[in-house]
């Protein structure tokens, strides 16, 4: 009897030694934790510090999604035998470079993606991957400093893609005005003065216009999360049928050696292209309807596109 009591007493001081260790541990798991949200905090209060002193900064980001599949005999699908896949690409990247009187801005996005989906069975599919998402820009600002906020600068723009029908069209914007600059990382450019070259083959739908630029970027990293938001607008003195505007939002969060989870996604509206695509689509047709697709009769439906992926920052 008294060895089973001296049994329970001592499996009793082992649970209580046990759960007295587990709790202290915890308690200092906690104590850890808070020391190391202190630490980051100072080390992003350095940063920000750093980010601001002039000179060269850079800075890229991208996301990858990639979804491939293929089936053989798989008889409870309509059609059994199939490879699919999906690929898609986006990259962001800055080059900026900050004086006491001046500042140079340059920015890249980079956005592409392929669709397969071939059905074996049928000899016609094809087998390889199309082009959907194709997106591609590269902008350049610089400004005289009139201010801390208010800089004289000129605007170079370039748009187009690079899977299908390369600088077909093509979008070169060039033009000159004022810059804003209200806080850190966010840029907003008004140019009254700004010509619109559009390059393209179909010189019924594209044309090349005088009118004014606006054009606005805020690009940021917070920790692990990098964001980026960029609209730029065209409105041609000319007509409203030669205006548009493209509007991208990009979002990265590193969880793991800067490898993470990314999100982008884009609209625009440009009556330009939707006339271009409804004369190929009429064009396309065995018996083409006349009169043809113009200005006042096409529909300019809001284009978009989304991605989301694997997320690599720099």
């Amino acid at each position: 009897m008294k060895k089973l009591i001296l049994t329970f007493a001592l499996l009793f001081t082992i649970v209580v030694l046990k759960a007295q260790t587990v709790e202290q541990l915890k308690k200092e798991l906690d104590t850890k934790k808070g020391e190391i949200t202190k630490l980051q905090g100072e080390a992003d209060a350095l940063q920000s510090q750093i980010d601001k002193f002039p000179g060269w900064k850079f800075g890229a980001f991208g996301t990858l999604g990639a979804n491939i599949s293929g089936f053989n005999n798989w008889y409870s699908k309509g059609a059994p035998n199939t490879s699919a896949g999906n690929i898609g690409i986006i990259g962001n990247g800055f080059a900026n470079l900050d004086r006491e009187k001046y500042f140079w801005k340059n920015s890249a996005n980079v956005n592409l993606s392929w669709v397969k989906n071939d059905n074996t069975d049928i000899s016609t599919d094809s087998d390889k991957f199309d082009g959907t998402n194709d997106v591609f820009t590269l902008s350049s600002l610089y400004g005289y400093k009139l201010s801390d906020k208010l800089a004289v600068s000129a605007l170079g723009e370039y748009r187009t893609t690079l899977i299908d029908n390369f600088n077909n069209p093509g979008y070169l914007d060039l033009g000159t005005g004022i810059t804003w600059t209200p806080i850190q990382n966010l840029v907003v450019v008004v140019h009254p003065l700004n010509y619109n070259f559009v390059f393209a083959d179909n010189g019924d739908a594209f044309q090349s216009s005088l009118g004014a630029k606006i054009y606005a970027d805020y690009t940021r990293n917070i920790g692990a999360v990098n964001f980026k938001t960029n609209l730029s607008a065209f409105q041609s003195y000319k007509t409203g049928d030669l205006s548009n505007w493209t509007w991208i939002n990009s979002f990265g969060y590193s969880f793991w050696k800067g490898v993470g989870l990314g999100f982008e996604f884009g609209l625009r509206q440009n009556k330009q292209e939707a006339l271009n695509n409804a004369i190929e689509a009429n064009n396309a047709l065995a018996t083409p309807v006349s009169p043809g697709p113009t200005f006042s009769t096409v529909d300019n439906k809001l284009q978009s596109y989304w991605l989301f992926g694997l997320n690599y920052s720099l």
